[in-house]
């Protein structure tokens, strides 16, 4: 794990020691900077201000403290996380037990998985002489293929476009098609993973495929997963997903032996009923407020090819830590703060869309939401979800923190995380925009494990985190408003939100009122 372990033992020491001892930081880290820059009242003019508060919460999180050991339980001994599993039973229980040992009250909220899902054993096998591995995984939400598997000549499609669909014509029907993709290593090219496949799905049905093989988008056979579905259902077609070099070295062959060569491809995958899955739900009631509330969350859910780590056990073990050192502090903000750790962000964000519609009628007293969803790339600001009337709030609570360059906020609205049904609910939204770090390479796949966790970048976002929180609770005055539908409408169009729904699938349930604020 890249702990930078002299960087931390310095942090701790100086928050430590007597006042007239000067540990040794680097002019250029953030800590040196947040205590040597004065403190100024940001959010009220009173004892409970975010300066106050901040230096209170800086040694708390920054000295030492349960965060490092609560996320080896959950990566190393608890693994990968899907949904309706075993695993994420125990992720919840996990959670549980950790608010409780922070002194933070608890509870878990119940609501129903469609079905659930777990990979068989994929194989994939050329027929004929030309023989090679052929790495592959199944796409999450896939439906199994026949128990004796599929025979099929094997397609290259090419990106899927229409023209290549129509220049394949009818060899299409009954065939297993390759469609190649971009490497990826932007956010950019990461959005595209998932606003590409559906038209994609959507021909090969069309045109009577039997399965798609996606090229993967990470070098060196890693292997990774994804869904395309985006309400917890079941994918229409079989899918999976083959390590890059060795797809690049069957679409070769396939081009070279046009209509020749044929596969054996085999996914037993194994599907199940309906079952109830949990969102864990922890709370600082506030003093003057408590029926209003600022959330704190992030997804404890993962896939489950390496154990979840960047992707997002890591912001799971931060919400817990934030409301760890925000209790430990012995204040109150004048809101309830709550920490929701959300099941079922992978299938579609089914938990933090459940919560939306079981606590519908508390919306209105919601004040903001904040989500933490980027590994521990180090948090510049917030992207505000469409609301630049939502900014001077973002830059006021974090003015103590000025000097670490956090007050660096976008008005992007994006569908990616659990913010997504309490922005279109209308509500002010902020979800972390983090430097990539080495979230990119390793989303999704089996190399997401914790020796890819840097502590201490995460407890510098634990400390973002925790006065973010605090800061919007505290304050005098709400964030800003709760939109109605018509201007939520005007928002979508303005920031291309309402593409983004149409891409990944949402835009029908808003149209139809089943998601989003009611006409």
């Amino acid at each position: 794990m890249r702990l930078r372990a002299s960087l931390l033992i310095i942090c701790i020491y100086a928050f430590t020691l007597p006042s007239h001892t000067h540990a040794q930081i680097p002019e250029n880290d953030p800590l040196h900077r947040i205590q040597t820059s004065p403190p100024t009242a940001a959010c009220t003019a009173d004892a409970s201000s975010c300066a106050a508060v901040a230096t209170k919460i800086l040694p708390l999180i920054l000295g030492p403290s349960p965060m490092q050991e609560n996320l080896r339980r959950l990566t190393d001994e608890i693994g990968g996380r899907v949904t309706g599993s075993p695993a994420m039973d125990r992720a919840i229980q996990w959670a549980e037990s950790a608010f409780r040992a922070a002194g933070v009250d608890v509870h878990a909220e119940k609501y129903q998985l469609p079905l659930t899902w777990s990979e068989g054993d994929t194989r994939l096998e050329l027929l004929g002489e030309i023989k090679f591995p052929l790495r592959t995984v199944s796409l999450g939400w896939s439906p199994a293929t026949p128990p004796a598997g599929i025979e099929a000549n094997v397609v290259d499609i090419a990106y899927g476009t229409p023209r290549d669909f129509s220049a394949s014509g009818a060899q299409l029907k009954g065939a297993i098609l390759l469609v190649h993709t971009d490497l990826s290593t932007t956010w950019a090219d990461l959005f595209n993973e998932y606003f590409r496949p559906p038209d994609i799905i959507e021909r090969a049905i069309k045109a009577g495929a039997a399965a798609i093989l996606w090229e993967g988008a990470r070098e060196r056979l890693l292997l990774y997963r994804h869904t395309n579905t985006s309400d917890g259902q079941l994918e229409k077609i079989p899918q999976a997903i083959v390590a890059r070099e060795d797809a690049l070295r069957l679409s070769r062959t396939v081009l070279v032996y046009p209509g020749k060569i044929r596969v054996r491809f085999y996914m037993p995958n194994k599907i199940g009923p309906p079952i109830d899955q949990e969102n864990v739900v922890a709370e600082i009631p506030g003093y003057e407020r408590p029926d209003e509330s600022v959330i704190l969350g992030a997804h404890l859910d993962s896939w489950d090819l390496g154990t979840g780590a960047l992707d997002n056990g890591c912001n799971a073990a931060l919400v817990i830590e934030a409301a760890r050192a925000l209790k430990a502090t012995g204040l109150r903000p004048r809101r309830t703060i709550r920490f929701i750790l959300f099941s079922g962000e992978e299938q579609g964000l089914l938990g933090s869309w459940a919560y939306v519609k079981a606590h519908r009628a508390e919306l209105d007293k919601i004040r903001a939401v904040i989500i933490f969803d980027s590994g521990i790339g180090r948090v510049t600001g917030y992207s505000l979800g469409g609301r630049s009337d939502i900014a001077p709030a973002a830059r006021e609570v974090l003015k103590p923190l000025d000097s670490w360059d956090v007050n660096r906020h976008t008005t992007d609205a994006q569908t990616g995380t659990d913010h997504f049904d309490f922005l279109i609910e209308g509500l002010p939204t902020l979800v972390a925009n983090q430097e990539e770090a080495n979230y990119l390479p390793n989303y999704h796949a089996a190399s997401d494990t914790l020796d890819k966790v840097d502590i201490r970048e995460l407890e510098l976002n634990t400390a973002v985190a925790a006065l973010t929180a605090w800061g919007l609770a505290d304050r005098p005055a709400p964030v800003g408003k709760r939109l109605s539908r018509a201007e939520l409408e005007t928002l979508m169009k303005e920031s291309g939100l309402d593409q983004q729904m149409k891409s990944m699938g949402f835009w029908p349930d808003w149209q139809q009122g089943t998601r989003g604020r009611q006409p």
